[in-house]
């Protein structure tokens, strides 16, 4: 029994064996030793000794160096399987299948040019294998690549650092020069819309095959020679660069004004270089991924060159570049992933049908492909490169390092980065704005061995002077006048535009520029068309006229409009702008018989009918019942009312008034009326007198109503401003001079002349400071806004931006004046166009609101007054239940219609007084006379007038009595 028990034991054990031999011995790897293996691919150019071969190194030490590092904590293990893709697209990808089909490999890191990291791409993109290549065109984008790492800086990351440097130097115009690849297409688009942010122009693209041939390089090179552009952005690796400026000396392009920025994908390589191409390439700026010095990447290095050397021992080269960096850093974060995602064996899904199959189809779906994706994406760490951080395939950019190649090689002048911009060290205040300024940068030595900045462009080879067309025209000489020597036949321009240009360019420009005249015009000397044609001429490329030729500038008096400007670029304007009207002046209003009621508006003379109409109401209302002279007959209470209203307005009212309350009334309204009248004999004296240079038309508008004709400048833009402004075209009439002007006007539109003129501000100006002129017509408007002068420049010209800050400087100063002085003169000086500027209109209501708000204020208010004192007097009428409302009215209306008996009144009334006078005993008795006043001083008091006395009847008629007032005096 036991030894059936020991039998079936064995049997187990063996069992057991068997199925760990079957399961997992497979899963443990090939070594045996408890480590799993992870076969990944590495496919680079052995025959390129730049990057191919130095990443080759790198990769391999990166691996040695984490296994190292990590040797406790790690059960898988990254194993290479390198190829050769020899520079070919085929080659690399022909590797990359046998990579996958007979491998099985579940990474691929490589290869490093774009070109062929294409097709290596699609190849994972199929099989699910993560692709970690340091291609760096952005043609080639993680985001339509599921599978594909970068492990290196986009080449768009580097086009914001590029644009600060041009923009740092104010160059306007730039040159691209890049090969004719994936990696030297990648990144033009880029390019294209960075500088289009800055304003700056794209002259041309010349494009370069690597096949090139040295001929062909030149001749490209002469013929950006004939271009203004002086500022060449170059786009291109090491083996078409190093011809390329080889003959870039030889044509003798890197001499002084000359720019030359490269690339990082040539400034990261500039130390394998040969030195005679590092010797062509003085005074060149680039600008290249910045890398952080730090002990560890020094030691690597160290150990770098040693192994490079056993590995290599038939080549010269011993310097590390960032491609080999980034290298490392990728393998390294490779086997960071591997070690994460806890993936097996390499297996492969394979298809279904397995007849009729392609080698790729036939290589199946990776299973652990997936995971591994997952775990490199968003992977970071310090690597040898600096911050090595992989954010949704991409490696984030950090900084850029700004250099100058001189001597033996490039120093560093500034860095870049997207934050702050350009500055000369990485050490940032947190005050610090982004800046694009060229102080922040370091020395340059430009090519020739100039210390000056090169402004970036240059005359034409072949084109030694500026062709400057200039309009030629039979009037308006002030402006510009063209003339011909009667022995060299030499073009003399003058005129006010042309001294402005010449003060600009011989003065204030910082650079010289030689320039010539050319007129606008046929062979027997006429204007050879308008003003659009003459500013079209510079942007035509080819000659349409025999007798006309193309222009690099436009000088004269040239208005900027917009239709002109989609053709042409022009300078800031130099003078004030504006379209207005030149018209007679009216001199009817002295002849109007009913000119005295201009002064005032209809408005205010009804407010002001209503007013006295109202006050008059108002004191008729306050006197009715104490006074006589408000009493009587209804037709005479009437005629009282508007009587004595419109009697103040000359102050002729002579009716006494008793009531306290009318005579505030009147005191407000008379002081209501003395401001109407004042105000009314200025507005006509005003009238009368400086309202006779009244513009005949004030708005454009009412010419267009009255079809009437209107005049404008021979060739101005002003013709098509009054087509869109609705006038009929067979109601314009053009003109070239200003006796031309003088006689349309003075005849008018009735006699075959024009109602008025339509012209530019500066015209018109220059029109009335003729004493001829000033005082027959004046300016209306302007109407309508013009930017004024400007100097027309082709589109782009990098001559517009320093000519226009030329153009403010000789504004700001004297020089202007006395320019203008010269030609234009020093304006108008006629007193009837300063008395034109002070026209007098009618007076309106809204001038006098506050004295007619016054005036209803005080009536209302004593109207409030007066019926509460009596209704306070009738308050028993008004609140007897004895009677209805109606009757109650009625009542009132009565008492307020009989004569009020006011017993102070009527104290005081006068006595009927015969020839001779008594005065009564008891009246001397009871009232003593003052001793201090005398007799007359009394009658004169007693029948003083003011005091509103009358006299009455008494039954006897001989004798009168008088009531005598004591007076008491204090002593």
């Amino acid at each position: 029994m036991q030894e059936h028990r020991r039998y079936c034991s064995q049997l187990l054990v063996l069992l057991v064996l068997f199925i760990i031999s079957l399961y997992v011995v497979p899963i443990l790897g090939k070594n045996g030793n408890g480590l799993i293996e992870v076969d990944v691919g590495v496919i680079l150019d052995a025959d390129d000794q730049m990057v191919g071969k130095v990443s080759q190194t790198c990769i391999s030490m990166a691996l040695e160096d984490f296994y190292a590092l990590n040797q406790n904590h790690n059960t898988t293990r990254i194993v290479l399987h390198k190829r050769d893709s020899k520079g070919d697209v085929v080659e690399a990808a022909s590797a990359a299948i046998d990579l996958l089909k007979n491998v099985q490999v579940q990474a691929i890191l490589g290869p490093q040019r774009s070109s062929q990291a294409e097709f290596v791409i699609d190849i994972g993109n199929k099989t699910q294998v993560p692709i970690i290549s340091q291609a760096t065109s952005p043609s080639l984008s993680p985001t339509d690549n599921p599978y594909f790492i970068r492990g290196a800086q986009n080449g768009s990351s580097q086009v914001e650092s590029l644009t600060a440097v041009v923009q740092a130097f104010g160059w306007r115009e730039v040159v691209l020069i890049y090969e004719d690849t994936d990696y030297g297409r990648g990144v033009v688009p880029f390019l294209t819309d960075s500088f289009q942010g800055i304003s700056t122009q794209i002259k041309h693209r010349s494009v370069l095959s690597l096949s090139a041939s040295d001929d062909h390089i030149l001749e490209e090179l002469y013929k950006l020679m004939t271009m203004q552009t002086r500022v060449f952005v170059v786009h291109m690796l090491p083996f078409l660069a190093s011809r390329f400026f080889t003959k870039v000396k030889q044509a003798e392009m890197m001499n002084k004004g000359y720019v030359w920025i490269i690339t990082d994908g040539l400034t990261s390589l500039l130390d394998y270089m040969d030195p005679t191409i590092i010797n062509s390439m003085q005074g060149v700026i680039g600008v290249k991924p910045y890398v952080p010095k730090s002990s560890k990447l020094e030691n690597f290095k160290v150990r770098w060159r040693k192994r490079f050397r056993q590995e290599n021992p038939n080549v010269d080269i011993f310097e590390m570049n960032v491609f080999g960096l980034w290298a490392y850093d990728s393998a390294t974060a490779l086997a960071m992933a591997v070690g994460r995602s806890g993936i097996g064996v390499s297996k492969f899904k394979k298809p279904v049908a397995k007849e009729n199959l392609t080698d790729l189809a036939a290589i199946g779906i990776s299973e652990m492909g997936p995971r591994l994706l997952q775990s490199l994406q968003n992977i970071e760490f310090n690597g040898l490169s600096g911050k090595f951080h992989l954010l949704n395939g991409h490696l984030r950019p950090l900084s850029f390092e700004i250099v100058n190649v001189i001597g033996k090689g490039d120093r560093e002048v500034g860095f870049w980065t997207q934050k702050y911009g350009i500055s000369k060290n990485l050490s940032f205040s947190s005050s610090k704005n982004y800046s694009t300024n060229k102080d922040d940068l370091g020395a340059i030595i430009w090519p020739g061995e100039s210390n000056v900045v090169p402004k970036g462009w240059e005359l034409p080879t072949g084109e030694p002077k500026l062709r400057v067309g200039v309009p030629v025209k039979g009037g308006f000489m002030e402006f510009v006048s063209v003339e011909r020597d009667s022995q060299t036949n030499a073009v003399i321009a003058t005129g006010f535009c042309i001294d402005v240009f010449k003060e600009v360019m011989d003065h204030y420009l910082p650079y010289a520029v030689p320039y010539e005249f050319l007129p606008f015009e046929t062979p027997d000397g006429e204007s050879a068309g308008s003003y659009d044609d003459l500013v079209y001429q510079i942007s035509l490329g080819l000659k349409f006229y025999v007798h006309l030729q193309n222009y690099d500038a436009v000088v004269g008096d040239v208005t900027i409009v917009s239709n002109r400007s989609r053709f042409v670029d022009f300078t800031l304007p130099y003078t004030e702008s504006g379209v207005a009207m030149v018209v007679p002046f009216e001199d009817d209003d002295r002849k109007n018989a009913w000119i005295f009621m201009k002064p005032l508006n209809m408005d205010l003379w009804l407010t002001t009918g209503v007013f006295f109409v109202f006050t008059g109401f108002m004191v008729w209302a306050f006197e009715h019942r104490v006074n006589e002279e408000f009493r009587g007959p209804p037709s005479k209470q009437v005629g009282m009312i508007f009587w004595f209203s419109f009697s103040t307005l000359v102050f002729a009212h002579k009716e006494k008034l008793i009531s306290n309350l009318s005579r505030f009334v009147i005191i407000v309204w008379v002081f209501v009326v003395l401001v109407l009248t004042s105000s009314y004999t200025a507005s006509l004296t005003s009238m009368l007198t400086v309202q006779k240079l009244k513009p005949s038309v004030t708005n454009i508008s009412d010419l267009i109503l009255s079809k009437e004709y209107v005049g404008y400048q021979q060739g101005s833009f002003v013709k098509g401003l009054l087509k869109n402004k609705t006038f009929d075209t067979s109601k314009l009439k053009d003109y070239g001079t200003f006796e031309q002007y003088d006689e349309a006007l003075s005849n008018g539109s009735k006699n075959g002349g024009v109602a008025a003129i339509i012209d530019e501000l500066p015209y018109i100006r220059l029109f009335l400071s003729n004493p001829k002129y000033c005082a027959k017509y004046t300016m209306v408007g302007p109407f309508y806004k013009t930017a004024g002068f400007g100097f027309a420049f082709p589109k782009g010209s990098s001559l517009v931006p320093d000519i226009s800050r030329a153009v403010l400087n000789v504004t700001e100063q004297n020089v202007m004046t006395r320019i203008e002085k010269g030609w234009l003169g020093e304006g108008a000086t006629c007193a009837e166009q300063d008395g034109a500027r002070v026209t007098s209109d009618s007076l309106t209501l809204d001038s006098f609101k506050g004295l007619f708000i016054v005036a209803v204020v005080a009536s209302f208010s004593a109207l409030i007054l007066f019926l509460s004192i009596f209704l306070y007097e009738n308050w028993d009428t008004f609140t007897s239940n004895d009677s209805s409302i109606r009757e109650k009215l009625i009542a009132m209306a009565k008492t307020f219609d009989e004569e009020k008996d006011n017993s102070s009144y009527a104290s005081k009334r006068k006595l009927p007084i015969g020839e001779g006078m008594a005065v009564p005993a008891t009246a001397t008795t009871d009232c003593p006379q003052s001793p201090a006043t005398s007799d007359s001083q009394l009658a004169e008091w007693i029948f003083s007038p003011d005091e509103g006395l009358s006299t009455i009847e008494t039954s006897t008629p001989i004798h009168e009595t008088i009531e005598i007032v004591e007076i008491n005096e204090e002593r």
